[in-house]
């Protein structure tokens, strides 16, 4: 799907580098397996930030989302934060307050996991870095607080993660696959495959891959199978192809990305995807089958003036997508139709994603987590599939996804029940990041200490 990443650039896939019978011709060099290159390992060590102290948010109903029915609901809870991870949750009476932290009366709010993008693209551009991204300023004050740029514009976002993580920028935990693995790797073995991706585990040192359309079906299993070795976690394009789209399913991918493209799936299709343990993310806004599920609601939403917006995004990229609106009868857009079908999925065991495709950063988040709630999830499914289904499918389930005890303390702090109507959802009173408190609307950090948001580039552009 063509989109901010350049994701549609690369050409169909060419298939004459490897045969469907599995016979496999002699691998080409690898250019550090050389004699004549050496290999010299520098690395520049700064610890990772961590807030220091304890605070008690207080007085809340906290939706833990640890189970499946209505994730567990806490009334006049008590969550408290020591230093970077969650130290403790429960009802008021039953969760020690230490005599060395602050507290947050945070009372008729409700407390939910910091929401996980499956499928973000930030906005970065490839230059000289850029300490004032107002894309990871966007997505926080949103409440994305975990997201996984597939398949990114630049290499450049690997250091804004190491910028972000030791708290010199403020963000997201900014994931990324490395640059997408293409045919023109031409993989003639299994082994030639694993070389290839032996670079993204040793040198990117990231933990997701993402197979573009990687070469005929062979191929594309020895990228599995060669990431399974490597303990990476591969996930693909889904490019409008239903057949292909089930190979992967059949041959052990983590992830598909964007909708499966028929818009009524049967039983068998709905409990082998559920069944086989896949990542499904269908990019509702930009969905395939017809317009774009953004499109109604730029219509709906007339997010042009939305002050928040205006504050973490430059004018300039406001307007471009606001000033002129593409309007189609309802019966046109497909997205709830395509939610449907992932709903079926859910229900069946499987597990959904909220990818917003870096269409809107931020409030584009929202407006997917609604498109797919559109599809006849209750307000749990939906928030679930935005939180642990989130976690676990880009495996980061073990530290957030869910508001329990040893996790990092990534939490949303909502003025209105969610679980009454998902769009709540983006009713923010504050943002838990690391277990930094910031405001909803500001992004002034509000412990561990006051501090507000530096003045930003983009605040004083002059006149529209």
């Amino acid at each position: 799907m063509a989109g901010e990443a350049d994701e549609g650039a690369e050409p169909p896939p060419d298939t004459s580098g490897a045969e469907d019978s599995g016979d496999s011709v002699e691998d080409p060099e690898l250019a550090e397996d050389h004699e004549a290159v050496t290999s010299v390992a520098i690395e520049i060590y700064r610890p990772r930030y961590e807030p220091e102290g304890a605070v008690a948010l207080v007085g809340a109903t906290a939706f833990t989302m640890e189970v499946d029915e209505a994730g567990r609901r806490i009334e006049d809870a008590v969550v408290l934060i020591r230093d970077d991870r969650i130290a403790a949750v429960g009802p008021r009476d039953a969760v020690e307050i230490p005599a060395d932290a602050d507290v947050i009366d945070v009372a008729g709010h409700f407390i939910v996991p910091g929401y996980v993008d499956t499928h973000a693209h930030f906005r970065l551009a490839r230059r000289v870095l850029d300490f004032d991204n107002w894309s990871f300023l966007a997505n926080l004050a949103y409440g994305v607080t975990t997201a996984l740029d597939v398949q990114p514009s630049t290499v450049d976002v690997l250091a804004y993660q190491d910028l972000i993580d030791a708290g010199t920028l403020i963000g997201p935990r900014a994931l990324s696959t490395g640059p997408g693995i293409f045919n023109n790797n031409r993989f003639r073995s299994r082994e030639h495959a694993l070389g290839v991706l032996r670079r993204y585990k040793d040198h990117y040192r990231v933990r997701n891959l993402k197979a573009y359309i990687a070469g005929n079906r062979k191929q594309r299993q020895w990228i599995a199978q060669a990431a399974k070795e490597l303990g990476l976690m591969p996930t693909t394009e889904g490019a409008l192809d239903m057949k292909l789209d089930m190979t992967h399913v059949i041959d052990g991918f983590s992830g598909n990305e964007h909708n499966f493209p028929v818009l009524d799936l049967h039983r068998d299709v709905v409990e082998m995807v559920a069944r086989s343990g896949i990542g499904y993310t269908p990019t509702l806004l930009v969905a395939y089958g017809g317009p774009a599920g953004e499109d109604h609601f730029y219509v709906h939403e007339s997010p042009r003036d939305d002050p928040k917006l205006a504050r973490f995004t430059p004018r300039p990229f406001v307007l471009a997508r606001t000033q002129r609106r593409s309007w189609f009868a309802e019966e046109e857009h497909v997205f709830s139709r395509v939610a449907a079908q992932a709903a079926k999925i859910i229900r069946a065991g499987g597990r959904v994603g909220v990818g917003s495709h870096g269409q809107l950063q931020g409030l584009g988040y929202h407006w997917e987590l609604w498109a797919l709630a559109s599809g006849g999830l209750t307000p749990s499914e939906a928030l679930r599939a935005a939180t642990r289904h989130g976690a676990e499918m880009i495996g980061v389930s073990q530290d957030v996804g869910t508001v329990t005890a040893g996790k990092l303390a990534d939490l949303v702090i909502l003025d209105a029940d969610p679980l009454a109507d998902i769009r709540n959802s983006d009713n923010i009173a504050y943002v838990v990041k690391n277990g930094e408190v910031f405001d909803g609307d500001t992004l002034d950090k509000v412990w561990p200490e006051r501090e507000p948001l530096p003045e930003q580039w983009w605040w004083d552009l002059g006149p529209e």
